[in-house]
């Protein structure tokens, strides 16, 4: 059965994306990280076989943006929608064709085909799954779909938060299995950006490796 991968993304305009980061490191600074992060995420998890990759887009009338033109076939690149974030991502769950879903964000720099794998691999044992961060909030969930989602999993969920993913699994049944992929994280702020790029300078040539493209060629004008 087909395993499908979900990319929530914002097209990629200026003042438009990462607006907190902006407001600490500038707008052509955000713009610029977010572009190359998104930019490789597509390229390396679409390239991968063990998937079929979708982009949810929104504005939904991006739909031909540049970002993705080339990357995904027109046919799975989809708009986001109307509503809340919870409805929103609730849409991919319900409409795409059968098989299990993982579903992630845009703007994941440590994110490898590897954290993908472990969640797919999760959902084998699992219904759902939730790959959290250290903030609270979560990264990328997932459901087997042998049995629709709950349709009041993000009901009253404080989005942005640190209660964002302690919310949500309050809303499941008791009786749900529930498995934990990796913690990773996004950049909101600019210090954690600061964060993300001086990793290189303190560990190993792994983490180095990693870091390069973005503290090389990415995040300098």
């Amino acid at each position: 059965m087909t395993r499908h991968l979900v990319i929530f993304a914002r097209a990629p305009q200026f003042g438009r994306v990462k607006r907190r980061l902006a407001r600490e490191v500038g707008a052509a600074e955000a713009m610029r990280f977010y572009r190359a992060t998104l930019d490789r995420q597509i390229a390396v998890l679409s390239r991968d076989p063990r998937w079929t990759v979708w982009l949810f887009v929104t504005p939904d009338n991006e739909r031909r943006h540049p970002a993705w033109r080339g990357t995904v076939p027109p046919a799975r690149v989809r708009p986001q929608g109307h509503g809340d974030l919870g409805r929103r991502m609730l849409l991919p769950f319900r409409t795409l064709p059968p098989g299990p879903v993982v579903l992630v964000g845009s703007d994941i720099p440590a994110m490898r085909p590897s954290h993908i794998a472990r969640a797919f691999r999760l959902l084998g044992q699992h219904e759902l799954v939730f790959g959290p961060a250290s903030d609270g909030g979560f990264w990328l969930i997932g459901s087997r779909r042998l049995r629709p989602v709950p349709r009041g999993i993000f009901a009253e969920v404080r989005w942005s938060s640190a209660e964002a993913l302690a919310d949500t699994r309050a809303n499941l049944p008791a009786a749900m299995s529930v498995g934990e992929a990796d913690t990773l994280d996004d950049v909101d702020t600019g210090e954690d950006l600061r964060r993300l790029l001086g990793a290189r300078h303190s560990s190993g040539a792994h983490t180095h490796e990693k870091m390069r493209h973005f503290g090389r060629s990415n995040l300098r004008p």
